[in-house]
């Protein structure tokens, strides 16, 4: 027998929704919609929810499964699971009133616009649309990207969401389309995306809207001069100047460090590290020898491109792929600090002609790690997944399994530890009060957990996490880098 948390909702009776729990018995791969259908049928429970065809390809029966959005026929039940709407105004249960984001579609006028009579005007795939597009066509309209999107829910400053942005994509791309598109992605807030790939992971129809629709639409801003914001325009010309993306009054990392060691194992410092936080790569070089690692630092490695990638700045990416290509190109093993350095490594550079063996710092210390000499360190802890260390690289579970190797660490998790903090897709710099609003909410679940740092892997989600924590008056909780917990275990 398993328990299930339905939100009610009756108009006729209720001021607001509320969850209740019912115990069905799970039968092999039940799905949600079989766990409402039997809700239904042995309490007499009368849900209400959508669903037509069962095969993933309507949408109708889009709902949210513990806060993620997802189709109730597709996403099997667990014990446990709260099923609640998508975030429209709910009509009755799980029926929810669409008609904001039908009229906001309205309103946009999307739908093919010609100065000529156009054939196959009603067909939802052009034969000249170019191919890159074909999966951002296939979106069947279940809303759960909209219902995830963590600043479309969170942050104050409005934002059109993937679903919108996936649209207008569809339209730009249609040669035989005239209407400005890029003018309503601008207008409905192109830039205001934190690049977390919470659509993709929602989506049924695994559309990349983030790499396949807002990416390329920032680029061909870019390319006619509406983009990209002025705030990002200092990432490129640090690049050109120094080699890193942000400025330093520090003495940089890879300055300090050790170049040759005759190690295979080379370390990407990124720019945060060598530039603003220098004394995480020095914990990472102790933390290495106290395993009986030996790691080269390599100089005239660069910016991987990163920011340029997420504003849409790309004619010069394909030099920063080279130069690092050629400085890591005898090295077997590249360890990443920065969740947003590993993900571009690992996913964008094979596009640009470069397959280095990159791999996080989690992943690579997981089962190296010697535990005897690991000292106890008395300390509460919850753990902030990195939206490009989850998500991006696919690691959740090596972070969490280094934590609890350490002596005397408490670990419990927050609600919704993969909750984008905001810090990413040029945010932090470009839009501020997003980036700050995220990180709000984030900070009140690390301040529920009663937890005194909150660990992750990427400085740019360091810096975010603790400016959210000071700016709800939890100075006291600090954010604290994976390394530096490992660091203090080795004090």
């Amino acid at each position: 027998m398993i328990k299930v948390y339905v939100s009610r909702f009756n108009r006729e009776s209720d001021s607001e929704p509320h969850l209740e729990c019912y115990e069905i018995e799970k039968t092999p791969h039940m799905k949600v919609l079989d766990a409402l259908q039997a809700i239904n049928e042995k309490y007499d429970a009368d849900i209400s929810f959508q669903s037509s065809c069962r095969a993933g390809q309507c949408g109708s029966c889009g709902i949210l499964f513990n806060g993620n959005g997802a189709l109730a026929c597709q996403k099997e039940i667990k014990d446990g699971a709260i099923v609640e709407p998508l975030n429209f105004p709910v009509i009755k249960d799980l029926i929810v009133d669409r008609s904001s984001i039908e009229a906001k579609v309205k309103q946009l006028e999307l739908s093919l616009h010609c100065d000529h009579d156009c054939e196959g005007i009603d067909e939802s795939i052009s034969k000249s649309d170019s191919a890159e597009t074909k999966k951002v066509r296939s979106c069947i309209e279940c809303y759960s990207c909209l219902s995830s999107c963590p600043v479309v829910n969170i942050a104050t400053e409005e934002f059109g969401g993937p679903y919108l942005m996936r649209y207008i994509r569809k339209f730009e791309s249609d040669p035989r389309d005239k209407f400005d598109r890029l003018k309503e992605a601008l207008d409905d807030g192109l830039y205001k995306c934190t690049s977390c790939g919470k659509c993709l992971a929602v989506c049924p129809k695994n559309i990349n809207t983030f790499g396949d629709a807002i990416e390329k639409m920032r680029a061909i801003a870019v390319a006619n001069g509406s983009g990209p914001l002025p705030e990002h325009v200092a990432f490129k010309e640090n690049i050109l100047e120094t080699g890193r993306s942000v400025k330093t009054d520090k003495t940089p990392f890879i300055e300090e460090a050790t170049h040759k060691t005759g190690s295979k194992i080379a370390f990407f410092t990124g720019c945060m590290v060598d530039y603003k936080f220098p004394e995480l790569g020095h914990a990472l070089v102790k933390v290495l020898k106290e395993n009986g690692i030996d790691i080269d630092v390599p100089e005239g490695q660069v910016c991987c491109g990163s920011p340029l990638l997420r504003t849409g700045q790309t004619d010069i990416v394909q030099e920063l792929v080279d130069k690092n290509k050629e400085v890591f190109k005898d090295y077997d093993t590249i360890i990443t600090i920065c969740s947003g350095c590993g993900a571009t490594l690992k996913n964008n550079h094979p596009q640009f002609g470069s397959d280095l063996n990159v791999m996080d710092i989690s992943e690579f210390l997981e089962d190296k790690i010697d535990a005897s000499k690991l000292k106890e360190v008395k300390m509460k802890v919850t753990y902030h997944d990195p939206c490009h260390l989850a998500r991006g690289q696919g690691i959740k579970d090596a972070p969490r399994n280094i934590i609890e190797m350490i002596p005397g660490v408490e670990f419990e998790e927050m609600k919704y530890p993969c909750q984008c903090c905001g810090a990413g897709g040029g945010i932090k710099s470009g839009k501020p009060n997003i980036a700050l609003d995220l990180s709000k909410s984030k900070a009140e679940m690390i301040k529920d957990t009663g937890a005194e740092n909150v660990i992750t892997i990427c400085p740019f989600c360091e810096l975010n996490l603790q400016d959210g924590l000071d700016a709800i008056g939890c100075e006291d909780i600090k954010s604290m880098h994976i390394l530096k917990l490992l660091e203090k275990a080795y004090e």
